[in-house]
């Protein structure tokens, strides 16, 4: 398994630094539970507008060993809640997020005045990459 390189690194920005449909996978009592959600990579991580009282963010905080599935793309990470979108410390990164999803941000389906509405991080830890007929095992750890 290789360290994440600068190839690898290009690709995983171009094929994921934008709105990407990801699967993201959750366990609870030895339960796999899976969903689609819209992701945004960046440097190692993925990030999702979610909400704190969700199942997903209930078995994070139980259990923070995720693993998810995209465009030629499968990892392991694990997933922190980083708390109200709103809040002064992710105001970066939320305009980030808010230039990413901005086709469907506003539409209504999120509550930014709702202090559960928050960003979850997804680090990654290892995932298998395939691009170009070649296949990638990154390490995804510093």
């Amino acid at each position: 398994m290789d360290k994440l390189n600068r190839e690898t690194a290009d690709i995983m920005a171009e094929r994921f630094g934008k709105d990407s449909i990801i699967a993201l996978a959750t366990a609870e009592d030895g339960i796999p539970h899976v969903r689609n959600v819209d992701a945004y990579y960046e440097s190692g991580s993925f990030y999702i507008i979610t909400y704190s009282l969700s199942n997903k963010m209930r078995q994070i905080a139980q259990n923070p060993v995720v693993a998810i599935a995209g465009d030629w793309f499968t990892a392991h990470g694990e997933g922190t809640d980083l708390g109200y979108f709103g809040n002064k410390e992710n105001k970066e990164l939320a305009q980030k997020l808010r230039t990413a999803f901005s086709e469907w941000i506003d539409n209504g389906h999120n509550d930014f005045s709702d202090q559960n509405t928050c960003i979850l991080r997804v680090r990654l830890t290892d995932g298998v990459l395939f691009s170009h007929g070649r296949r990638y095992e990154i390490d995804f750890t510093e």
